[in-house]
Order: C-alpha cells, then sequence, then structure tokens
C-alpha cells in the first residue's frame, strides 16, 4: 500500500484536475444573481456567512429582501461584515454565533435563532475548513475537518428541522444547500465509499492520514449526509450538495500558512472571485429550478453534475452514526 504522503499529494493532484476541468471547461452559467425572485418574507441562515463565497451569499440574498442570519463564530469580524454589507446592500443581515466545532456552540446557536423564529426557508451550510494541521481536534475530541465540515453541520441542520418543517408549503418547500466540493471525488477514489468512520475520531488509523486526504473524506461526507437528507425528508425539503468551483476565498488560509506565497500567487492568478463562487449555491436555494433538485450533486455554474455517492446503505450508515454522536448532547 502506498504511504499516506503519496496518497494526500495525489489526491491533491486529482481534486485540482477535477476542480480545473469542472470550472474552466464549464458553460457561462444562464443563471446570475440577477434572476433571484424577490425574497420578502423568506428567512434564511447562511454559515460562514462573514467572508468569501458566504459573504457573497448574503449579499445577493439581501439586496433581494430576504432576512438573513449570518452564522460565524467570531462576532467581531461578523460585525464588521455586516456593517460593510449594510453599506453595500443598504440591508441588515442578523449575527448569529456559531462554531461548528463545538456541539455545544451548535446547539446553543439553533435555540437563539428558534427563540426568535419559527420558520427557516433556506439553509445554507456553507461554512468550513480546509488542511487544517492534522493534530488539531474539536473541543469535543473529532477530527477538527470532520467534525467543523460534517458532525457540527449534521447537528445544526437537524435541531433546526421544525423551523425547516414549519416554513415548507408544497409550492415552495424550504431548501438546505450544503457547500462541498470537487474534493469529494479524490475521497471516493482512495478507499472505495471513501469514508473511513475509525478517523472521525482521533485514533492510530487517523494519525496516519494526511490532511487532504481527511478534508476530501469530509467533502465526499457533505455528498453522503446531502443525498440521505433528500431520501428522507425530500418530500418536505429540497437537500443539494455542490462544488462552488475553484475559489479565491480565505477558505484555504490554512493552506497558505503551509505552502507560502507561491500558493497565495497561483490563487490570484488563476481562482475565480467569490462573486462567481456564490452562485452555484444561489441557484440551488433560490431559484424555481431548484425546487426540482433533491438529492442532486451541482456544479460550476449552476449545473447539475454527476453524484459523487448514491449508495443508500453507506448513507444510512453515516446517518446512525451521526444521530448516535449527537444524541445526549
Amino acid at each position: 500500500m502506498p504511504s499516506f504522503g503519496f496518497v494526500s499529494a495525489l489526491l491533491v493532484f486529482w481534486q485540482s484536475v477535477v476542480s480545473f476541468i469542472e470550472s474552466y471547461f464549464a458553460p457561462t452559467s444562464k443563471f446570475s444573481v440577477n434572476d433571484i425572485p424577490d425574497l420578502t418574507g423568506r428567512v434564511v441562515i447562511v454559515t460562514g456567512g462573514n467572508t468569501g463565497i458566504g459573504k457573497e451569499t448574503v449579499k445577493a440574498l439581501l439586496c433581494k429582501n430576504a432576512k438573513v442570519y449570518l452564522a460565524a463564530r467570531s462576532e467581531d469580524r461578523a460585525k464588521a461584515a455586516i456593517e460593510d454589507l449594510k453599506q453595500t446592500t443598504g440591508k441588515e443581515a442578523i449575527f448569529l454565533k456559531l462554531d461548528l466545532s463545538s456541539l455545544k456552540s451548535v446547539k446553543t446557536a439553533a435555540e437563539d435563532f428558534l427563540k426568535n423564529e419559527s420558520e427557516l426557508h433556506i439553509l445554507f451550510n456553507n461554512a468550513g475548513v480546509m488542511w487544517p494541521p492534522s493534530d488539531q481536534l474539536t473541543v469535543d475530541g473529532y477530527d477538527m475537518t470532520w467534525g467543523t465540515n460534517v458532525l457540527g453541520p449534521f447537528y445544526f441542520t437537524k435541531l433546526l428541522l421544525p423551523a425547516l418543517f414549519k416554513a415548507s408549503v408544497p409550492e415552495n418547500k424550504s431548501r438546505v444547500v450544503n457547500t462541498s466540493s470537487a474534493g469529494s471525488i479524490a475521497g471516493l477514489s482512495y478507499s472505495g465509499s471513501g469514508l473511513n468512520f475509525a478517523t472521525f475520531k482521533d485514533s492510530p488509523v487517523r494519525r496516519k492520514y494526511g490532511t487532504q486526504v481527511l478534508y476530501t473524506q469530509s467533502k465526499l461526507g457533505n455528498v453522503v449526509f446531502a443525498q440521505e437528507f433528500a431520501r428522507r425528508f425530500g418530500d418536505k425539503i429540497i437537500s443539494t450538495a455542490l462544488h462552488p468551483g475553484v475559489i479565491r476565498s480565505e477558505l484555504a488560509r490554512t493552506v497558505a500558512d503551509l505552502e507560502g506565497p507561491r500558493l497565495q500567487f497561483f490563487a490570484r492568478l488563476v481562482l475565480y472571485p467569490t462573486s462567481q463562487g456564490a452562485l452555484t449555491q444561489l441557484w440551488a436555494g433560490t431559484s424555481p429550478e431548484g425546487a426540482d433538485l433533491n438529492g442532486e450533486y451541482l456544479v460550476p455554474w449552476a449545473r447539475v453534475g454527476k453524484p459523487r455517492s448514491n449508495d443508500p446503505s453507506l448513507g444510512k450508515e453515516l446517518w446512525n452514526w451521526l444521530e448516535e454522536q449527537v444524541a445526549n448532547t
């Protein structure tokens, strides 16, 4: 079996190839932010809404009159983003404190939201981390990447189900949009199913994995979760997962720390702006066509792509594991 260092390097290369193909050879989007319908009366949460693709998503939603909760860890950074967006749009988002790496924080954020709102029309599970140091764990002892990118969003979504159900009507179902990555295909390529349950918490197996492998696995986890959610709740709630494109955002801030100025130069040279990266998830969350996308995997720019995984047995296994982790929180 090849070393994990070699596998990590191979996964990064494969992920990069897929990302560039799906972004640079994609047809021009037929959807733009101008096509978003009026969202007056709609309540929306965007996790990670203080920066990057999330901030662009909040901006577009505010311009269409949605009531937007901007969920983020840092209150200072969130409020700075809210003020900047207010200057740009004339509308003000609402700060919701949320740290997806802490199950306690996730629960508190959901409770705070439900104290103020009985309905939630659109949930953008947009926040995530990419390639943090492999020795980092969440406060609950999970791999930082898995805990932040998969377990936290699952728990947040689960706690918000009452509001999602209440907001949903046959002619306009509520929607959950999960931001994944082209890395999901690299995760699938490595070990068949792509999900090694022994790595979700700290373990000897996990410590042998490279941070790139852990990341691609989490992005596949987003897809498997979204598809299982679609199977369970598709009669009431539309669930999608997507690759936003090769985007110049702060998601790769930990990568920049590791790789240095060369990667930052590369990013400025070839990556798309965050406004472009927001298009596909805005299409999934707001467009009339989005009502027919339940269970789909979406690719740049605002198109249906080939599913990364659609194994009901894996979806059930993952769902049961996730339920077990939050059962006593």
